[in-house]
């Protein structure tokens, strides 16, 4: 071991293990600060012309790279398990998902007018626990199937399903259905494909060109639908381009911005800029943390500064994003560098651990 490895931290020497991930971290990291931005800012249409509207691509594009990094971690999770092995894993993910799934009810509790993603990863969790023994190419024709389909069937879920009935806003939030799972599970699949693939020296640039030619084509695609077609009340929906809209432009666009994404990160964390975006990759490794810490921090602060944590508003008028943005990496940069993982994730881990005993390979 060098003396710069001797004398790291524990919590450094974890960051920055081999067996972390470092593209996959950054990816995270911008994942979680970019939905905080877009919860934030009111944010214009993105305009190519106009540089001001160019922050939009963080609105529903950074919620589908973090359900397709969802999908990457549970894949590295279960890499090369089989046996006893792997059904110790899917419990302990069983284990894990009702554990997000409580705490995703304890935010909403808290009355911050977003809608929280950790009901959504709960479920999507649970749906992904019979992929697990699954190699790349079926995965990734499972994603490419789902994100086909379930687009086009959504809109007949959304009008047969009792949203609209008593109590059935709040059955919505409590499974996550601004995320819908039927839709979702397309991007935690692609992730676990990307995990079963490796994460060899051609997949950086794999991931940028497959995942760029998918974003065109959807780009390009939604050029050519005819506005008479969109005036259809299914057609607006299911070919829909505006971001959380769960259109098939949508799905397969920011999908495949997603992919590029993470194919970036994953070259750019094979040079020396590695070190330079540690701060990042500390909020990545920790993501759960940091989700959690920005929604009580701000139902505190919105509870104290306007007496109610309900107003979007009045909120976004304090101008509080370069302070959750400066905080959120300041405190997850420390805790790593000190500590490692982080403590929501330590805790929900040891939980797991402490209900499905099991063989050492078994580690989460």
């Amino acid at each position: 071991m060098s003396s710069q490895g001797r004398t790291a931290t524990p919590g450094l020497r974890w960051l920055t293990s081999p067996g972390r991930v470092a593209g996959v971290d950054l990816a995270r990291g911008l994942a979680v600060l970019g939905m905080l931005t877009a919860h934030l800012l009111s944010i214009a249409p993105f305009d190519g012309a106009d540089p001001s509207t160019w922050l939009d691509v963080v609105n529903g594009r950074s919620s589908i790279l973090f359900a397709l990094l969802a999908g990457v971690s549970i894949g590295l999770l279960s890499a090369g398990a089989g046996g006893t092995c792997l059904r110790v894993i899917r419990a302990r993910l069983a284990v894990r998902a009702g554990a997000v799934w409580l705490l995703g009810v304890a935010l909403i509790s808290t009355g911050v007018p977003v809608y929280v993603i950790l009901p959504a990863y709960a479920v999507l969790f649970l749906l992904s626990l019979p992929l697990l023994s699954l190699g790349p190419r079926p995965l990734w024709a499972i994603a490419a199937a789902v994100a086909i389909v379930s687009p086009l069937v959504q809109p007949l879920l959304d009008d047969v399903l009792p949203w609209e009935s008593p109590g059935g806003a709040e059955v919505a939030l409590l499974i996550g259905w601004h995320y819908p799972f039927t839709i979702w599970f397309a991007f935690v699949a692609a992730g676990l494909a990307v995990a079963r693939s490796g994460f060899g020296p051609r997949v950086p640039l794999r991931l940028v060109l497959g995942g760029g030619a998918a974003a065109l084509v959807a780009g390009v695609g939604a050029t050519l639908i005819p506005d008479e077609a969109l005036s259809d009340g299914w057609a607006s929906r299911a070919l829909a381009v505006a971001a959380h809209s769960g259109g098939l432009p949508e799905v397969i666009g920011s999908g495949g911005i997603a992919l590029a994404v993470l194919g970036v990160c994953l070259a750019l964390c094979r040079t020396p800029a590695a070190t330079i975006v540690l701060p990042l990759r500390a909020v990545g490794a920790m993501p759960l943390s940091a989700y959690t810490g920005q929604i009580l921090v701000w139902a505190v602060w919105a509870a104290l500064a306007l007496g109610t944590t309900s107003d979007l508003g009045a909120f976004r008028a304090l101008n509080p994003l370069p302070v959750f943005v400066g905080g959120t990496i300041l405190l997850c940069t420390v805790w790593a560098v000190a500590w490692g993982r982080g403590p929501c994730e330590r805790i929900i881990a040891v939980l797991a651990s402490r209900l499905i005993p099991g063989p050492p390979r078994a580690r989460d």
